[in-house]
């Protein structure tokens, strides 16, 4: 029996729960949250067809500026939706203007050129940080109502990428994800009411999604890969990144990336609270997801600090690390609230962990220093088969656990897993977590 298999024959029972009409902290849950019918891109205005525009079906031959001339007729006639059609279409970063969309059709592929020479340097967001860094592959700022829709391909083409990053890592170790020059995917900033839907976006060179002081954001049924086996793995190849982002719902979509699926930021530092730009992260939903061997369902990441209303219902795992991960850095205050994980089903290494994150941090002096804390996590409905551990901690002075709450829970670990002894305050009913040693 296969594994995600044999952790859903664990359902012995399930509790049944109403519609979520509520967020962990008793806020209520708007009822955009709820409608997931996806963007008409006929109702987006007129059609540019790029290669009605001049830009060739030709996979050979790097067309930046021919598509970047549609995209800016289309802004200056008023927006409409540009089309890329069947056929593989090369280019370097597109940068997208208010009242533009980007729709691609079955068969069409939109494809990342593999040189960092064909991606301006521009001022942007990257790690907690703004910096002069390479555009993305697809960029906008300021667009409200931008939509990415269609059945086609968003390909990263990142293997080059890819393989230069782990040749940096064995000639300096601590090489650090900036100095390995790579794109982004999809940047997308200081824009609300943004909907990704039904795309696929494969083999990133770097985060796949990355947003910024978005609000009103909708990922539905989008398919988010990038090499987890074998090499090269995609390193840091994040599914979805929400940094400084409130409304967010990520629905029916499927994660398998070599790094986190969907990743809270928002900014990192001792003094991360006092730095314009950074800024804290809201009401998220993640419904009805799957993630393969992707680091985490969800992350709280190293580059955030202040998040809260977090729900993800009836995601199913196959062969993931962790359900739910939280990332505590010891230079930076932390502040992880109002957590609920609903109907987690299948096999991950770890259902819940809180971890040290050491990595590349800068503490310094701050008096007092605000404590970090992991505060109303709510688990439950769960049917698991967890490799390693169900829930895994630390003692440490760095940060405090407060009111978790687990129940029905059904599980299994190779080990004796389940010490909450490290939690002031601790909620457990109906849970079985049975020790199932390694073959």
């Amino acid at each position: 029996m296969k594994p995600i298999a044999a952790a859903l024959a664990l359902m012995a029972c399930a509790t049944a729960y109403a519609d979520f009409s509520v967020f962990p902290d008793g806020s209520k849950v708007d009822r955009w949250f709820n409608e997931t019918s996806a963007p008409d891109p006929a109702k987006l205005g007129k059609r540019f067809v790029v290669t009605d525009y001049g830009v060739a079906a030709d996979s050979t031959i790097i067309q930046t500026e021919a598509i970047q001339k549609v995209i800016d007729t289309a802004a200056e006639e008023g927006g409409g939706v540009v089309v890329i059609p069947r056929g593989t279409f090369l280019s370097g970063s597109l940068f997208f203007r208010p009242s533009t969309h980007l729709h691609i059709e079955k068969e069409g592929r939109l494809k990342g050129s593999d040189a960092i020479t064909n991606y301006k340097i521009v001022p942007t967001r990257l790690e907690g940080q703004t910096l002069n860094y390479f555009a993305a592959l697809i960029n906008a700022d300021h667009c409200d109502g931008f939509t990415i829709t269609g059945e086609g391909t968003i390909d990263g083409n990142g293997h080059r990428f890819y393989d230069e990053f782990w040749l940096r890592r064995k000639v300096n170790p601590k090489c650090t994800n900036l100095e390995a020059l790579r794109p982004r995917m999809a940047f997308i900033s200081n824009s609300k009411d943004v909907t990704i839907s039904g795309i696929h976006m494969v083999n990133s060179g770097f985060w796949t999604n990355h947003l910024y002081r978005c609000e009103r954001v909708k990922y539905l049924g989008v398919t988010i890969l990038a090499p987890t086996d074998g090499y090269p793995k995609g390193p840091s190849t994040d599914a979805i990144d929400l940094d400084v982002c409130n409304d967010v719902l990520i629905s029916g979509c499927h994660m398998n990336v070599n790094d986190d699926g969907v990743c809270l930021k928002g900014g990192k530092g001792t003094y991360v609270d006092t730095i314009p730009g950074n800024g804290p992260v809201q009401r998220i939903v993640i419904d009805r997801c799957s993630f393969g061997k992707t680091n985490a369902g969800v992350t709280f990441g190293s580059e955030a600090w202040d998040c809260s209303n977090v729900i993800m219902k009836d995601c199913t795992f196959d062969g993931t690390y962790h359900v739910l991960l939280f990332k505590m850095r010891p230079d930076t205050p932390q502040q992880y609230r109002n957590v609920l994980v609903d109907g987690a089903r299948g096999t991950v290494r770890n259902a819940v962990e809180v971890q040290t994150w050491t990595q590349f941090f800068d503490k310094v002096e701050r008096d007092p220093m605000p404590m970090s804390c992991v505060d109303n996590v709510t688990f439950r409905n769960a049917h698991l088969e967890c490799t390693r551990n169900f829930y895994k901690d630390r003692k440490t002075d760095d940060y405090t656990l407060t009111n978790f709450t687990f129940t029905d829970v059904m599980a299994t670990a190779p080990v004796e897993s389940f010490d909450t002894s490290h939690i002031d305050g601790v909620k457990i009913e109906n849970v079985e977590v049975t020790v199932v040693p390694e073959k």
